[in-house]
């Protein structure tokens, strides 16, 4: 089971990664498209700075390739292997996987990127 406590609850809900408490986005929703990447400057809850140092997400744009893949290869087995589809169709699933999904992959690149510097402190979700 995925709880608070583990890095797998912050990447996937997109939480503060020290106290898990509250969400870094300002909006929880990625497909609001005009808040995509608007995040609090630190956490209410037990004040950390999201943002470490300037352009401390850029980084994640590393990430990002490497998830995408992932949906991309995900996206190319279900089409191909699991629908016996052609080449040009697994081709066209990939492609709109990934324009469909690119706010997810955004926001969960920037997850992972911020948990690998972070880690979950279990007396600052107790305050």
């Amino acid at each position: 089971m995925i709880r608070k406590g583990m890095k797998l609850y912050s990447i996937l809900f997109g939480v503060c990664p020290k106290c898990h408490q509250e969400s870094m986005y300002v909006n929880k929703n990625p497909y609001a498209i005009t808040q995509v990447m608007k995040m609090h400057d630190h956490c209410s809850h037990c004040k950390t700075k999201y943002q470490m140092e300037p352009s401390f997400f850029y980084g994640s744009m590393y990430v990002s390739y490497g998830v995408g893949i992932a949906f991309a290869v995900a996206a190319f087995i279900t089409s191909y292997v699991i629908f016996e589809s052609s080449i040009t169709t697994a081709f066209i699933s990939i492609v709109l996987t990934l324009v469909l999904l690119f706010p997810v992959i955004m926001r969960l690149s920037r997850n992972i990127w911020i948990n690998i510097f972070m880690s979950y402190d279990k007396s600052l979700a107790k305050k």
